[in-house]
């Protein structure tokens, strides 16, 4: 019987959103080839945890209570040495990392031991309009050094790899290879006609009224401000009756609550 090909896979921690349902179906659903141990950080206290998409396809992931959001020499020391520990029990063929402080302390483990292919995919960049211009260029440089100790480098999509490459200078266009995020979408396609209008009768929306919606988690890197102030906007410039909707959770609920209250903008956003 051929051995089986052992991937390692590492993400920051399993939030409700679009890179922990990649990784659960990536490491359910590659064929028979392979086998992965899946590996994430904590969830964060202003964070839902996902962890019924783990649960729903049989997944059992190891969770690393140091990894965290927040930046912390001690924790991040910590979690680093235990995804060391993991990949000298685990010996996996592959370590592929996913987002930014997996991709970071994950591809320090696997090159220090030995690992022979890395592989790392960004599912967003903090590399503009998230820090300051010193951060920034500090961040940018501890890419470039994971960069180089990478086998491949993926990006969700062709803008992306063209920011990180040619914008950024993270690597080499060659280096990068394009995957989109493949999601299941079949829930948002069936009974479209009930759910549109149990949503407008819910928040008493007249035939005549547009209604724009943002879904996503309450956090900075979203930018719900600039969908406010573009609310905004649209009311100033428009005869038509129009509603928001933001929809989510998060860190920044009561900031944007405070935020839309300020405008005025409360009978025009929910």
């Amino acid at each position: 019987m051929k051995k089986k090909i052992k991937i390692l896979r590492i993400i920051n921690r399993f939030n409700l959103g679009g890179p922990t349902y990649n990784v659960a179906y990536l490491s359910k659903y590659l064929d028979d080839r392979f086998e992965t141990l899946l590996v994430g950080g904590a969830k964060d206290e202003s964070e839902d945890t996902s962890t019924f998409i783990t649960e729903s396809l049989g997944l059992n992931p190891i969770i690393i209570d140091e990894m965290r959001r927040e930046i912390s020499p001690i924790n991040d020391y910590k979690a680093y040495k235990k995804l060391k520990k993991i990949i000298q029990d685990y010996r996996p063929d592959i370590v592929h990392t996913h987002a930014s402080k997996a991709g970071a302390l994950g591809r320090l483990a696997a090159y220090h031991c030995g690992v022979r292919q890395i592989y790392h995919t960004f599912h967003g960049h903090v590399f503009h309009s998230y820090f300051g211009k010193l951060k920034t260029t500090f961040y940018k440089k501890i890419e470039r050094y994971l960069a180089k100790r990478s086998t491949k480098l993926i990006a969700i999509s062709n803008l992306q790899k063209k920011e990180l490459s040619d914008e950024h200078d993270i690597a080499k266009s060659e280096k990068f290879h394009v995957v989109h995020l493949g999601f299941d979408l079949r829930r948002f396609s069936e009974n479209t006609v009930f759910n549109r209008k149990d949503f407008r009768k819910k928040y008493n929306l007249k035939p005549s009224e547009v209604a724009i919606g943002i879904v996503g988690r309450l956090v900075p890197i979203k930018n719900h401000k600039f969908f406010i102030d573009a609310a905004e906007k649209v009311i100033q410039k428009t005869k038509k009756v129009v509603k928001f909707f933001i929809i989510g959770g998060g860190e920044l609920e009561q900031e944007l609550k405070t935020y839309v209250k300020a405008k005025n903008l409360d009978q025009k956003i929910t």
